[in-house]
């Protein structure tokens, strides 16, 4: 067939929705085509056939103004398979790329068919040379887009189970990969193993009741490329920080049957949505990772596939020599101080919300999307996109949680962000750790820290519950490794141990990685429990890294982004039985003691009502630490003790909280009265919590005085209130 006998002009459309889509006109049925490339000379739709192998039509379609070429084509509806080309200048310090020889993926796209696997080498300018791209078409190896009827995937969606709206204060995180948390689950059906469909499953539901986990925080489900430096090495992109599209749930994680030879695209949906449904009947969201900072075309030489062949000057942030700014680390940030850019990023947010019912998002490099063009690539915790998800009716109310920094410059914005949102805080988790593992750390960064970190967020009527508390996630050691090694071990990414964090506060107990010694294997015990225990005694939102509960080790792998394999994949059949179990009680605990999870910022002072102080600092001798005391390193060693109840009622009990970090036994000084220990991390155990002042408990008696406390320990005591006299 003559390539130009098949060119028609579209009739003219309308410029909104964004994408192509159903549109009936004057009672024929038709697609309507937007497509955002104001510096284009041209914008082609390329219409395939029903296998997606041969092109049949090409519409022209019309420039409309403000950047947006549209067009209406009739005789076309749902299902139909497409892709685009744009025309225009090739004029590399511009930043103009155009090439009408790449068939492109349409940013709006809500399906695709076809395989991903090679396309990281689809480059125009391999060497960053700033040649003009060669002549050859590309379309047989890019996957084409699906129209879908936009109002039927609505309505699959009203069949998911309504949204457990968990309340901050009640929310315990579980961060986890879709394949790496059920790949190597013993229970799981073998055709359940690596899918959205198993980590639903009854196996997984039992252990996240168990855990007592309200919040599945998953990495990357939409659509992701491995990059080229990865399949050069044989290699793949498992956590998926490489996104292709933002609309389309990634097929890797669906059964076989429905990824097979003939991808059932309208199945994947399904399974995503089966999914969110059976953890939702369990009362569990789901909260996605999502990565609106960069794409996977990666810098200059990396692959035309999507946005670079559209208008590469107008979809990236750009410096004056056409290069791309790299505020990601990846190769590319995109501009989000386009308005279309800022569409693109709510219209994808809001069809996970609506057409797949997630509960809320978890915003990777954040401070990227907070660049604004205006004030030089400054970040603006009011930037445009904020502003907009604050407002919109479908987005406000879901979780919101940002990682607040980037590589750019002043990238670094721990607590910066407006209210409304909740941020990884990773003081939290260097503090912690150097508390407990024998780094430097004072009295005063634990207690800060401890308190939910008002020096961070108190601000703008922001509270406790906006700090995200982790020891470990994703990015760095597992709570195995980080007890097990002094050094990162990441020969196996195959960039000779360059990559990863280097500074990891971590401790081995004198042997570095695996050991057969007791003592050596109990102290990482002690370690561990201590570690958890301040997690989910600390005030803010507790976030577990799944397998760090039954000690999976990723061989001190630091930066396991690429190890599809058993180093990241979860060893459920040799986990630690009893530190999930230590785990399981620590929730419970959190749940019942008001203390252990305060919404509301600490005064430690007396109330109106007489009420003691609703926190006091303590040092081993009992008393409130001196200036010096709080910021000396070497001390390791600090007590308190909370007064609260459930908001809006008085408190039922008083809980002291003691960690000792140091190298011999104290004796810690407790306050008047008999108290109850209901928790010692030392030996891994909790006990029952007494009712009233005068219970027996079926734990150890009641302490007195000075008891001894023996390192590394974390220990909580409650002294029940008579009822109705809340006054020790």
């Amino acid at each position: 067939m003559n390539p130009r006998a098949f060119d028609r002009l579209s009739e003219p459309g309308r410029p909104w929705p964004m994408g192509v889509t159903p549109r009936t006109l004057a009672g024929q049925e038709g697609v309507n085509a937007v497509v955002f490339a104001p510096h284009a000379h041209a914008v082609m739709v390329c219409v395939f056939d029903a296998e997606g192998h041969r092109e049949i039509e090409r519409w022209h379609l019309r420039c409309h103004g403000d950047g947006l070429w549209c067009g209406w084509m009739p005789g076309h509806g749902a299902g139909m398979l497409y892709g685009l080309r744009a025309d225009g200048p090739w004029k590399p310090e511009q930043g103009h790329r155009y090439n009408p020889h790449r068939l492109l993926i349409d940013p709006w796209a809500r399906a695709l068919v076809g395989s991903t696997s090679a396309l990281a080498l689809e480059c125009d300018d391999p060497q960053g040379r700033g040649f003009p791209p060669l002549p050859r078409d590309n379309a047989e190896r890019v996957p084409k887009a699906r129209v879908l009827d936009l109002e039927q995937e609505l309505c699959r969606a009203r069949s998911i189970a309504a949204r457990p709206w968990v309340p901050w204060s009640q929310t315990v995180l579980y961060e986890a990969h879709v394949k790496s948390a059920t790949a190597l689950h013993p229970d799981l059906e073998p055709e359940l193993r690596g899918t959205w469909l198993g980590l639903a499953s009854k196996p997984m539901l039992e252990h996240y009741r168990k855990l007592g986990i309200t919040s599945l925080c998953l990495l990357p489900v939409q659509l992701h490329l491995d990059e080229r430096h990865l399949i050069e090495r044989g290699l793949s992109n498992l956590w998926g920080y490489n996104t292709l599209n933002y609309f389309v749930p990634d097929p890797r994680f669906a059964t076989p049957h429905a990824r097979g030879e003939r991808q059932d695209d309208q199945r994947i949906r399904d399974e995503f949505r089966q999914m969110v449904d059976g953890l939702h009947r369990e009362g569990i969201e789901v909260i996605l990772d999502v990565v609106y900072n960069h794409t996977a075309e990666g810098g200059a030489t990396g692959p035309t596939l999507s946005w670079r062949g559209l208008d590469h000057a107008a979809w990236y942030a750009l410096d004056e020599h056409g290069h791309p700014m790299n505020f990601s680390g990846c190769g590319n940030t995109l501009n989000l101080g386009e308005p279309h850019a800022v569409q693109l990023v709510m219209d994808s947010l809001r069809w996970w919300a609506e057409a797949f019912g997630v509960d809320g998002f978890r915003f990777d490099l954040a401070v990227s999307l907070g660049r604004d063009p205006r004030l030089d690539w400054r970040f603006h915790p009011a930037h445009a996109l904020f502003t907009a998800m604050a407002q919109d009716p479908v987005l406000a109310p879901l979780k919101h949680i940002a990682e607040p920094w980037d590589l750019g410059p002043d990238g670094y914005r721990l607590g910066q962000f407006l209210p409304g949102w909740h941020e990884w805080n990773d003081r939290f988790r260097d503090t912690v750790r150097a508390w407990w593992l024998g780094h430097e750390c004072t009295r005063g960064e634990l207690a800060r820290r401890l308190a939910g970190s008002s020096d961070r967020f108190e601000h703008d009527g922001r509270l406790p519950l906006a700090s995200i508390n982790l020891i470990t996630a994703h990015d760095g050691f597992t709570l195995a490794d980080l007890t097990s090694y002094r050094h990162k071990h990441n020969e196996a990414n195959g960039e000779d141990n360059r990559d990863g964090a280097d500074a990891n506060f971590s401790a081995n107990a004198g042997v570095e990685g695996p050991s057969e010694d007791p003592a050596v294997l109990e102290r990482r015990q002690q370690w561990r429990r201590a570690l958890l225990s301040t997690l989910f005694c600390a005030q803010g939102v507790p976030q577990l890294l799944a397998g760090d509960e039954i000690g999976h080790s990723q061989r001190g792998n630091n930066n396991a982004y690429c190890q599809d394999n058993p180093i990241s994949w979860i060893d459920w059949a040799r986990g630690d039985a009893d530190l999930c179990s230590f785990v399981a009680t620590l929730t419970a605990l959190r749940r019942e003691l008001p203390a252990l999870r305060h919404p509301l910022w600490f005064s430690g002072q007396w109330s109106e009502a007489d009420l003691p102080p609703d926190i006091e600092w303590r040092t081993a001798q009992g008393y409130p630490p001196g200036v010096d005391e709080w910021e000396q390193p070497d001390s390791r060693i600090l007590a308190c003790v909370i007064t609260v109840g459930e908001p809006g009622g008085l408190p039922r009990e008083r809980v002291m909280t003691i960690f000792h970090a140091g190298s011999e036994p104290a004796c810690v000084r407790l306050p008047e009265g008999m108290w109850h220990t209901v928790l010692d991390s030392r030996i891994g155990a909790r006990f029952p919590r007494p009712a009233s002042p005068d219970a027996p408990t079926a734990g150890p008696p009641g302490e007195r005085g000075w008891p001894a406390v023996v390192p590394p320990c974390l220990k909580i005591l409650v002294q029940p209130l008579p009822s109705g006299d809340p006054s020790p």
